[in-house]
Order: C-alpha cells, then structure tokens, then sequence
C-alpha cells in the first residue's frame, strides 16, 4: 500500500486556533476530576466523571507542562487527575470507569477500553520529571500489568501498549515484565492482521470502528521500544492503509460512528468524532519518529486541519479552547465534552512540539 501524502500549509488555519490552550479543559475540571460532559460549553455535573476521561486529560496535562503559556494550569491539573486514577484503581489493579456528582463508583470494574486508557496514561507518566508523580504511576501500573493480556478487544490492548512502550523506554528497559507484555501484545496485533487482513483489507479486523489509528500506532511505538523493525514495517503499511481510506482529496474524513466501515460494503461518513483526528495525528507523528520521514508531519497536518475546518463540512470544530463533540451530516454537535476537547488540545500540544513552539514531545 503506497502512503498518501499530504502537505498543508500552516496559513490555512488561523493562529488561534492552532494554539494550545487549557482554557476550557479547565472550566470542565475540578478538585476531583474532569466533567465527562458540557452542555455546550457549560460543564454538565449530572454526568459526573469517568476514568477514561480523566486518563485523556492526565496525559494532556502532562504534555502541557512543557509548554510555557499552559504549564501553570498544568502544574495544578496533573495531581488531581493522578489522585483520580489511583482512587479508581481497586485492590486487585483494575480500575473503576464511571463515578457519580456526588463522588460515588457506579460500577464494580470499568470497560476494557477504560482500563487500557488508564495503563496508558500511567505509563506515559513513568516518564514525568517530578519523581514522586513518576513513582505513584510507576506503583499503580505495575499493579495492573497483571490484568493486560487477558483484555479481549484490540483497542483495550493497544492503548495499554502506548502506555507500555512509553514506560518500557522511560525506564530504560529494566523492567523484564513490562517487556515481555509489551511483546505479547505485539504479538497479538501482528496475529490478529494476519487472520483479518486480505487482498485489499490491510487491517487487524473486518470492520474499522472508533479510534482507529491507535493500531498502527501501538505498532509502531512498540517495534520503537523494543527495536522490532518488524513491527515497524506492519505498522507503517497499516497506517498508509486507513490514510487511503480517510484522507480524500487532502482532507481527512474519518470513519463515521453511524454505521462503521464493514469490509466490502459502504462506509459511514458522519457523526464523525474528534477522537480520530487526534489518533490520526498521533500515529503519524509516531511514524515520523519512526522513520526518520519528514513527509510524515503532513499526515499529522491533514488530521489536525479537520479540527480547523478542513473537514467534510468546512466547519472549524473549536472555539475557546474547546472542542465541539462531533460533525454531523446536517452540521456541528454544539456541545464540547471532555473526550472532544482533549482530543483537540493533545492534537494542537503534539503538533505544537513538533513544529518546534515547544519544548515537549507527545
């Protein structure tokens, strides 16, 4: 599969717009968290807060302390999320997902996916400069390596191989457990691509859903970690794969949650969600660092330029340092949430970086 190239320039999108702000990332937090939900850019309280939000705005936080206009409201957010996900960690190193208003668990163990985001979030902080923020994440995610093998869905690993890779480098490659899962689960994305993929489906399985570049993703990071060109190789040629797919004429246009893309039949188009730019964005920043391949970045720019109005509907997704919760065939969801706008700042943070406004790397 030959990779589409894409190359933008910056001028099409207004500064502002292109700035990382935490602006509204801290309007929906508090001492205990961050609201999962806003009714437009008011914080919704009846929705209460959950892990995977939280393990999303933990990481941005972190991100964001490398960079000079966010670090201040980014050096207050990182602990109350870390104290958010060591509170959700139950005695046996899995972790609750959904908590009440009123500062109440509403299940006994939280969604795969919620589980693998917090491993991942607790991998990225093994690698923060504070030593007693690394320790606490360090603690918490040793205690769940037990638990991530036996993730049955793909996304649930993934997510806890970008944490795993991150941790395994972080830490210099001493820890012989986290290896050797980081492997295991390689293992299994390379397994599961060998008994989907197919004459004209160069993919892990026969439908792509939600999040999708997070697979090619792990992929990459983890052959990174763990000095696999293998895995490298595999990683890049899905990549070029979903970006034949989502990258049409030079605009990204992600898999629509309204009915998914099932091989072989037609693929949905809208409620498109923040989410995929920002997984597009990270996969091919992670290919670039890969490879070494400039051409990459414009990847990552095609991606981002959807939250900027290079989109299917020419609509600019942000406003005030927020993100709206999706785009929808007849126009924008005005509502911004957690998940959007993280999805949104990490995106403008990592591109930020690379671009060289920062001292940070995603």
């Amino acid at each position: 599969m030959q990779t589409v190239w894409y190359a933008s320039p910056r001028a099409e999108a207004g500064d502002a717009a292109r700035a990382p702000s935490l602006a509204h990332v801290v309007a929906l937090s508090d001492d205990v968290g961050i609201a999962q939900h806003a009714t437009r850019d008011v914080p919704n309280r009846h929705e209460g807060y959950c892990t995977d939000d939280v393990a999303r705005a933990f990481m941005v936080a972190l991100t964001a302390l490398g960079h000079e206009p966010t670090r201040e409201a980014a050096q207050a957010l990182v602990p109350v999320y870390l104290a958010f996900l060591a509170h959700a960690q139950r005695e046996d190193g899995r972790f609750h997902n959904f908590m009440s208003y009123e500062r109440a668990w509403l299940d006994e163990v939280g969604s795969p996916d919620s589980n693998g985001r917090a491993i991942w979030a607790l991998g990225v902080g093994t690698s923060t400069a504070r030593e007693s923020w690394r320790a606490v994440c360090l603690q918490l995610l040793e205690r769940a390596l037990p638990h991530i093998t036996g993730f049955e869905f793909v996304r649930s690993r993934a997510y806890a191989a970008l944490g795993l890779a991150h941790a395994h480098q972080a830490l210099g490659g001493e820890s012989e457990s986290i290896r050797s899962t980081l492997r295991a689960l390689g293992e299994d994305l390379a397994a599961r691509h060998a008994a989907a993929s197919g004459p004209g489906w160069d993919w892990f399985e026969d439908e792509l859903t939600y999040d999708n570049a997070r697979l090619p993703e792990a992929l990459l990071r983890i052959g990174v970690a763990l000095g696999d060109r293998p895995y490298v190789e595999l990683g890049l040629r899905t990549l070029a794969f979903y970006a034949s797919i989502v990258v049409e004429d030079g605009t990204f246009v992600p898999i629509g949650n309204a009915g998914w893309y099932r091989r072989g039949q037609v693929r949905a188009r809208y409620a498109q969600q923040p989410l995929e730019a920002a997984s597009f964005v990270d996969a091919a920043l992670a290919a670039e660092a890969a490879t070494g391949d400039p051409r990459y970045r414009g990847l990552a720019e095609c991606g981002f330029a959807w939250f900027l109005g290079r989109n299917s509907r020419h609509a600019p997704m942000t406003a005030g340092g927020g993100c709206y919760d999706g785009l929808e065939e007849g126009g924008v969801n005005q509502n911004m949430g957690a998940e959007s706008t993280l999805a949104y700042v990490a995106s403008a943070l990592a591109v930020a970086a690379k671009a060289g406004a920062t001292g940070v790397a995603r």
